[in-house]
């Protein structure tokens, strides 16, 4: 579904990674880990075409990466949105089935499928009220379905858990892994905490010092692994089911950190 082939991104003199090899399969899920300024971020800025590669390739379905493809579905990080913003839950999500129609009268099946979105998340409580109404984890629901309005073969996920409290990260969390489950689809989904999707994770992505390991979490999260990958020294603690990661050179890395991420 998705092929980097000795993918490079660098800004300036400034590499993120090099020599990227990754493939993601439909129902794929894959967890992207990182100190901040690692690259994850631009990661899925490069898979949607937003950003070039310095070298290497990158193919969707196959065929080189371009921007607008609808295939790909996004779920940003949570922002919240102004109350005095009228748009409706509803409306979002019908930006995303058909956003060049925006104003026009909905047709019947356009207000089936707003409506069979909605009802794949969970939302019909809350998408007929103003958005900005709504709390951060009511909000990133309803992105969800609007990131699900292409039929997606692919969904990207960039920190959507970020200043969420942990019933709604682990509401999220289960939202897309049940989206990926029923639709078959791959999921790059880009986290500082990875104990919310710990259970769900098919093998992970983390980069570190221009550097990446891919693998499964049992084979990824060890100390002697990210030690060898940070070139410094750190522990992987795991306790009651949750892992910790202590002493990576950037502070603001941490599994349970919340910040945002360039």
């Amino acid at each position: 579904m998705l092929r980097l082939e000795g993918a490079s991104l660098a800004f300036g003199q400034r590499v993120l990674w090099q020599g990227l090899d990754l493939e993601v399969e439909a129902g794929e899920f894959v967890a992207v880990l990182g100190a901040n300024g690692s690259g994850k971020s631009s990661l899925l800025k490069v898979i949607l075409g937003q950003i070039p590669l310095r070298t290497g390739s990158a193919r969707f379905l196959g065929q080189p990466i371009r921007g607008g493809n609808r295939r790909i579905g996004y779920v940003p990080q949570q922002r919240l949105a102004d109350e005095s913003v009228p748009l409706r839950g509803k409306d979002l999500i019908s930006l995303g089935v058909d956003g060049h129609r925006w104003g026009l009268l909905p047709s019947r099946t356009r207000r089936a499928t707003v409506d069979a979105l909605i009802a794949s998340v969970h939302g019909e409580a809350t998408a007929g009220a103003p958005l900005g109404r709504l709390s951060g984890g009511e909000q990133q629901r309803l992105r969800v379905a609007q990131a699900l309005a292409g039929d997606p073969r692919l969904l990207l996920c960039d920190e959507p858990l970020l200043s969420l409290d942990l019933a709604h990260q682990r509401i999220i969390s289960e939202l897309v892994d049940e989206s990926r489950r029923e639709r078959e689809l791959g999921v790059l989904f880009v986290t500082h905490d990875i104990n919310p999707v710990l259970d769900m994770v098919d093998r992970v992505l983390y980069l570190a010092n221009g550097r990446f390991l891919v693998g499964t979490p049992d084979e990824v999260l060890r100390s002697e692994v990210l030690s060898a990958l940070y070139g410094a020294p750190v522990d992987v603690i795991h306790a009651g089911g949750r892992v910790v990661v202590v002493g990576a050179p950037d502070s603001a890395h941490h599994p349970d950190a919340s910040g945002a991420e360039s």
